[in-house]
């Protein structure tokens, strides 16, 4: 049974229970309406918000705006290096379905009709990646996202007391190693996890999305509230960390 309480030392020097070092640099790009450059160890995202003012086709004249994400990775973000999915002319499935999480992640938190008649696109690019990319590009992502909606803010296109955020959102892995329940996973142990998890949390605690699977033995319920435990402490330190980031 997976044991919380447990004073392992990982290969890192954490316990079982601590986040990486996590550093968030706003203002990162000289050009973006917001930026955030995010560090989850030694995973490195630069998350930038561009601000449109108007929406697709499909959205006009309903007086609601649209937030979305696109995810990629640099070719030596990894120990090898990758083609340029430009370069292969497709789109993979992972990035598809990064991009959709982080998209979905970010509109849980958005009131679209508070947002008014305006895009934000959200880009998420992984220069360096040590486990956790996606966890790191949500967190992220949330901070260019709300720098973004100020600078629409200060140019009037959104309203002076309109609250397009409802609440922020980060995002954390967890999973279960030698049967102990660990936070925020570096790639050596991600590699090695009996189970492994990404969770998505509101600021207020609640669950956005929950992406869990077990690679040996299945997990029973006991676990599965151990790791979900973990992930929410995990998150309220993120959520602090945006906060200062944003200077709230």
């Amino acid at each position: 049974m997976t044991d919380t309480t447990s004073t392992t030392v990982r290969a890192d020097g954490r316990s079982t229970t601590d986040l990486r070092p996590v550093t968030i640099e706003t203002g990162w790009s000289a050009h973006a309406e917001g930026s955030a450059l995010i560090t989850f160890g030694g995973t490195k995202v630069l998350c930038t918000a561009s601000f449109t003012n108007g929406v697709p086709r499909w959205l006009t004249g309903k007086g609601k705006g649209w937030v979305t994400a696109e995810y990629a990775m640099l070719p030596r973000a990894t120990n090898s290096r990758n083609d340029r999915e430009s370069v292969k002319g497709k789109i993979g499935g992972r990035t598809h379905e990064i991009s959709r999480l982080i998209g979905r992640s970010l509109r849980a938190v958005v009131d679209t009709k508070a947002l008014g008649e305006n895009t934000i696109v959200l880009d998420c690019d992984v220069l360096q990646a040590d486990g956790g990319t996606r966890t790191a590009a949500i967190t992220g992502a949330y901070v260019a996202l709300a720098q973004a909606i100020e600078w629409g803010r200060e140019k009037k296109f959104v309203g002076q007391k309109a609250t397009p955020l409802t609440d922020s959102v980060s995002a954390v892995s967890v999973g279960i190693i030698d049967g102990e329940a660990m936070l925020d996973l570096a790639y050596v142990e991600d590699v090695r996890a009996e189970t492994d998890m990404n969770v998505v949390v509101t600021g207020s605690g609640s669950f956005v999305e929950v992406q869990g699977t077990a690679e040996g033995a299945p997990f029973d319920r006991r676990e599965l509230d151990s790791l979900l435990d973990l992930a929410v402490a995990g998150a309220v330190d993120l959520s602090r960390f945006q906060r200062e980031a944003l200077g709230r």
